[in-house]
């Protein structure tokens, strides 16, 4: 008589055997890894649905938690930044100005912050069962975007508020913006989902980089303030090499109707279509390294 045991036995031999680490050849190995991502990609959804029911699991307000904090944020900029220390006076929709750059950088900043944890946050999925490792940063990405929806309606709302909607071409910044965003959101997060399961100490290196990054890119502050001539042309050529920087012109571009006599850095879309590029090979980059350390995840998890 056949046990459970056997039948089990017998079925996993019938299972065709996967690598858990890199595909090989670094070009046909890339071409598998997205073949098997997109094969899980129904995964890949459920995990986004779970992530964002979890979050807000067993609240009154549910979603609109998502808003709180950068509208609180906002709250305090506006006030400190806006009214104290005059700013409101040279920047004008100062309000909208800086939800503008916050909408970009919460979504940067939230896929950076959760993608690096998401490999150990489900270390009991990666150590039981097969998957490709990739959906997990990816699964986050998505509940960013759902996030960044929400508020972004909110800050289209505003602009209509104010009386100075985004119309005509000003729109294609945001397409472009927003890719540029998300290629370097997401290789960012899983080099750094793979190095945090090694080193434990990544995430909270993270924060304090983001800290930084959030001061070095236009937020709460217009480009102007880096133009002025007290400082050094070297440090406005280097400050747009940020491509968050350019990312967070190019949302002003699309939503600041008012900023439309500011200045801005000559070619904003072209510089964003390079950063688009150049980030696109640093993604294909950082996966192949997510591949190559994927292999002990299990182990060291």
């Amino acid at each position: 008589m056949t046990t459970t045991s056997e039948l089990r036995t017998a079925r996993l031999a019938t299972e065709p055997f996967r690598l858990a680490g890199p595909r090989p050849g670094f070009a046909s190995g890339t071409l598998t890894s997205i073949r098997d991502i997109l094969a899980h990609r129904e995964l890949m959804g459920l995990l986004v649905r779970r992530e964002l029911k979890a979050r807000y699991k067993d609240s009154t307000l549910g979603f609109l938690w998502s808003l709180v904090r950068p509208l609180a944020l906002l709250l305090i900029y506006y006030i400190a930044i806006g009214k104290f220390l005059g700013a409101a006076r040279d920047i004008p929709d100062f309000a909208i100005f800086i939800y503008t750059g916050l909408t970009a950088w919460q979504l940067f900043a939230e896929i950076i912050t959760a993608g690096t944890g998401s490999i150990v946050a489900n270390s009991g999925l990666v150590k039981k069962v097969y998957l490709p490792r990739e959906v997990f940063p990816l699964s986050v990405a998505g509940s960013g975007l759902f996030n960044f929806a929400i508020q972004l309606v909110i800050l289209l709302g505003a602009t209509f508020a104010v009386g100075k909607p985004p119309t005509g071409l000003r729109w294609a910044y945001l397409p472009l913006a927003l890719a540029v965003l998300l290629v370097f959101a997401v290789a960012f997060s899983l080099l750094l989902s793979a190095v945090n399961v090694y080193l434990r100490d990544v995430q909270y290196l993270v924060e304090i980089a983001l800290m930084i990054g959030f001061w070095m890119s236009p937020i709460v502050y217009s480009w102007g303030l880096v133009l002025r001539e007290d400082v050094p042309d070297w440090v406005a050529s280097a400050y747009v090499l940020n491509p968050i920087t350019l990312v967070i012109m190019g949302f002003q571009r699309t939503f600041w109707v008012a900023g439309d006599g500011q200045p801005v850095p000559e070619d904003l879309a072209a510089r964003l279509g390079i950063c688009l590029a150049i980030g696109l090979v640093i993604l294909w980059l950082c996966q192949r390294v997510f591949a190559r350390l994927q292999s002990n995840f299990a182990q060291e998890l």
